[in-house]
């Protein structure tokens, strides 16, 4: 069981790091990012992060 917590511990850290960078490159006043395509593959690998985060989540809850 002690397993599950640093994989999940480090995909937490991903997905901090990777908020933290897209809402830096986020221009709030034209509504785009700075490096669209780079951004892009962040988004895609911050969605991920979260959902296995979440559905880890769930999964410790059921037990």
């Amino acid at each position: 069981m002690e397993n599950k917590k640093a994989p999940s511990f480090i995909i937490g850290i991903i997905a901090i790091i990777l908020g933290w960078t897209l809402f830096k490159h986020f221009d709030f006043k034209n509504i785009s990012f700075q490096k669209p395509w780079l951004d892009g593959l962040y988004m895609i690998v911050f969605i991920l992060s979260v959902y296995i985060l979440v559905k880890n989540n769930g999964k410790g809850a059921e037990k």
